[in-house]
C-alpha cells in the first residue's frame, strides 16, 4: 500500500522522470528515438545472416522468429542496465530533494517498457510484410508485457539497492546477462538445446516469456497458460522480495552517494 501511495502522490515526478530517461537516452542524437527501432534491428540483421547461413541452422520464418526474441530481450537488458544505476546516477537529486527513492528504478523500467512498446511496431511490420500476418492473439501482448514488467521491477529493486553498497555488481550483471543471452532461445530453437541441459530452459523465466511472445506474433495461438502462470507467480515473488530488500537498504543511500 505504501508503494501505491508513493506512486499516486508523486505521479507527476514519476512521469517527468520517465520522459527524462527516454529523451536523455537519445539526447544529441540526430535520429533520436528512432534508435529504439534501429539498435535491435541492426542486431537482428547480423544474427539473421550469421546463424542460418554460416551455422547452417534452419528455422521457418527465421527473421521473424529472431526479432520476436530480440525485442523482448532488449527490453529485459535495457531495463536492468539502466535500473541498476538508477539510484547512483541520481545522487545529486537524492542529496537535495526528498522523494520516494523507489521511483527511480520504477521510472527506469517504465521507460524501457515504453521503448519496448515502440519497438513492437517493428515486430508487427515484420509479421505483416514477412507474410506471417497478425491475429487476434495479440490481445495477450499487454498481459505478457505486464508480467515481464513486474519481474523487471523486482530485479531492479534488488540490483539498484545492492549497487549502492557494492559498486562491482553492475559489472557482474553485465557478464551474467551476456551468459543468459545464450541460454535463452533467442537465436536458436529450443529443440537443439542439449537434453541433459534442457532443465535450464525450464527454469529460465525469459525463455517462457519469449515462447509467449512468439506464440502471439508468429504462431497465432494462445500462449501456454501454465508457463505464463508460473512466470507470473515467480515475478510476484521476486517483486515482493525486491521491494523488501529495497525498503531495508534505502535507509543508507544518503551516506553512500
Amino acid at each position: 500500500m505504501s508503494l501505491v501511495s508513493d506512486i499516486k502522490n508523486y505521479f507527476e515526478f514519476l512521469k517527468s522522470n520517465v520522459k527524462k530517461d527516454i529523451r536523455g537516452k537519445y539526447k544529441g542524437s540526430f535520429l533520436g528515438i528512432l534508435w529504439s527501432f534501429i539498435n535491435p534491428l541492426l542486431s537482428v540483421l547480423v544474427y539473421a545472416i550469421v546463424f542460418p547461413y554460416i551455422m547452417r541452422m534452419k528455422v521457418e520464418n527465421y527473421l521473424i522468429y529472431l526479432i520476436t526474441g530480440m525485442i523482448p530481450w532488449t527490453f529485459f537488458t535495457s531495463a536492468i542496465n539502466t535500473g541498476i544505476v538508477s539510484i547512483l546516477s541520481n545522487a545529486d537529486i537524492i542529496k537535495k530533494v526528498y522523494f520516494p527513492r523507489i521511483l527511480l528504478p520504477i521510472s527506469a523500467v517504465t521507460s524501457a517498457l515504453v521503448n519496448f512498446g515502440i519497438s513492437c511496431i517493428i515486430v508487427l511490420l515484420f509479421c505483416v510484410f514477412g507474410g506471417v500476418g497478425v491475429s487476434y492473439h495479440l490481445i495477450w501482448l499487454p498481459v505478457i508485457a505486464l508480467i515481464q514488467y513486474i519481474l523487471l521491477l523486482g530485479i531492479t529493486f534488488i540490483l539498484s539497492s545492492v549497487e549502492m553498497y557494492m559498486r562491482d555488481i553492475e559489472h557482474i550483471i553485465t557478464f551474467v546477462l551476456a551468459m543468459a543471452f545464450y541460454v535463452t532461445p533467442i537465436l536458436y530453437s529450443p529443440d537443439i538445446f542439449p537434453d541433459n541441459l534442457s532443465w535450464i530452459l525450464k527454469i529460465n523465466p525469459m525463455a517462457h516469456l519469449i515462447y509467449a511472445y512468439r506464440d502471439i506474433f508468429l504462431y497465432h495461438r494462445n500462449p501456454s497458460m501454465i508457463g505464463l502462470g508460473i512466470v507470473l507467480l515467480f515475478a510476484i515473488l521476486v517483486f515482493i522480495i525486491g521491494y523488501s530488500i529495497f525498503e531495508k537498504l534505502q535507509k543508507g543511500f544518503a551516506e553512500e552517494v
